[in-house]
């Protein structure tokens, strides 16, 4: 027993290790980019560059606080990026097709994308659909919703006054002018204090990590374990609902072809942030600096005058060794014990 109980605790002690070493080195990193594309450009530093990465990484970091839930369960999300688009057209229709009071909008918003991650999370626990197959699936089907619903046409928020405050805004640069921090990023702090609070302090978190490392040992145990993957897929959509609401506050705008290539980004925060695609492993600290970390990569490219295309490959490239780094951590942790 205490045998067991040793060995158990090596293991535990070996996984925090090899958390923490990810996000140290996650850091490192960031601070590594920041000081590079400030040598190679005078113009990366400047206030209002830093402002747009930090825009930047509000939006996708919030994509990714959701996918790192999913991704915890073992399952994954295909779907983040279209699905933050059709919630944007959901608040525009509200907003600026039926005239609705701003909180109406934005309720609405968060309501579709937590229908959208209720559905996805019933095909993949009910019906055993393939989590990579379901979101899959759910990303064209919003991609078409989102189409139809809009006339394949923006929609505007020009009569909904203090729409574009939401995420452009800066509460903070108001008390404190000489930190115009945007709203965006004050939102992006508190849906990543709130996933935090809940995978470390709620019975939720603990399911969704039990789901990542032993879906099969927590049926055996009683747990009606597909009803909290359900759970944990609507609380990535209604997660999902808030960065629809900041990117079409950003741009003033639902853009119903916007939002392929966003999973990807996301994807990219969380392995970069040390959540493990095999489940069971992650924090929502590793990925805001995951976040980061894209959004400084991506904007020290582009004013570098790297084209588009390369971009891409670079984002490709970071998944590939990310989950390498994955594989080596769990590897070392399996032989540590």
């Amino acid at each position: 027993m205490s045998a067991t109980t040793s060995s158990s605790e090596r293991s535990l002690g070996s996984l925090f290790r090899s958390q923490g070493a990810q996000k140290l080195l996650a850091f490192a990193g960031l601070l590594v980019l920041l000081v590079g594309f400030s040598v190679a450009s005078p113009n990366f530093m400047q206030t209002a560059n830093m402002i747009t990465i930090l825009q930047a990484a509000s939006i996708n970091g919030v994509l990714a606080v959701s996918a790192t839930l999913i991704i915890i369960t073992g399952g994954i999300d295909l779907s983040v990026g279209t699905g933050m688009t059709f919630c944007a057209v959901i608040a525009g229709v509200v907003l600026t097709y039926l005239g609705m009071p701003m909180p109406v909008g934005i309720v609405a918003a968060i309501a579709a994308g937590t229908l959208s991650g209720f559905l996805s999370g019933v095909f993949v626990a009910k019906l055993k659909v393939p989590p990579f197959i379901a979101t899959l699936g759910m990303m064209l089907i919003l991609k078409g919703l989102s189409l139809v619903i809009s006339g394949t046409r923006p929609i505007y928020f020009n009569d909904t006054p203090g729409f574009t405050q939401i995420a452009t805004g800066s509460i903070v640069g108001t008390f404190f002018p000489i930190f115009p921090i945007p709203n965006g990023v004050v939102i992006l702090f508190l849906v990543a204090g709130i996933a935090s609070f809940i995978l470390g302090r709620t019975v939720l978190g603990r399911y969704a990590f039990a789901l990542g490392s032993n879906e099969e040992a927590l049926r055996l145990s009683g747990v009606n374990a597909d009803r909290w993957k359900i759970a944990v897929y609507s609380l990535g959509g209604a997660i999902m609902g808030v960065a629809g609401i900041l990117i079409a506050s950003r741009l003033n705008s639902a853009q119903p072809a916007l939002g392929l290539g966003y999973e990807l980004d996301a994807i990219a925060a969380v392995v970069i942030g040390g959540t493990s695609l095999r489940g069971g492993q992650g924090t929502i600290l590793g990925t805001i600096i995951g976040a980061l970390i894209m959004a400084v990569l991506l904007n020290g490219l582009r004013i570098l005058s790297v084209a588009q295309e390369w971009q891409t490959v670079v984002t490709g490239s970071i998944i590939i060794l990310a989950v390498y780094a994955d594989m080596l951590r769990r590897q070392r942790a399996a032989a540590a014990t």
